[in-house]
């Protein structure tokens, strides 16, 4: 199947190019436009425009190529993956067994309550603050700004 997309693959990249290819080397028709206004003898407004030569018609087969590597691509590349049919799915595949523990040193969040410290954990005694001394100079507005 592989081998399949690979093909459409290079098969659409190849025609793409071909179809650029085709359509730079086309004589456009607004060129004979200003045949339509006096300078030549046509019977329509933008040009006779004649039958399709060689190149057009090379191009309307390499875009039905193109087409329809896009389609197969567009097909093969939408395959429905069905799930298991045991009811299981994806988890099935899931090896059953307990979780692991975690390290000692690292508590759970639920063999603590909250509010509480972690065990074995002893809490650190607050810096005790010292006392402002009444003869401490005060600072004033003038001494906080920068210079």
């Amino acid at each position: 199947m592989t081998w399949l997309i690979t093909l459409l693959i290079v098969v659409q990249v190849v025609s793409a190019i071909a179809i650029i290819v085709l359509v730079l080397l086309q004589h456009g028709k607004g060129a004979d436009m200003g045949a339509a206004f006096g300078g030549g003898a046509s019977g329509s407004l933008f040009g006779a425009t004649g039958s399709a030569n060689f190149l057009s018609r090379t191009t309307a087969a390499v875009a039905t190529v193109f087409f329809v590597a896009t389609l197969g691509l567009a097909y093969f590349g939408t395959a429905t993956k069905r799930p298991a049919t045991d009811g299981t799915g994806v988890m099935g595949t899931v090896p059953q067994g307990t979780a692991p523990a975690a390290p000692k040193d690292i508590p759970s969040p639920a063999s603590q309550i909250p509010g509480s410290a972690p065990a074995g954990a002893t809490p650190a005694p607050a810096p005790a603050a010292a006392p402002a001394s009444p003869d401490a100079p005060v600072p004033s507005k003038s001494d906080q700004i920068p210079k």
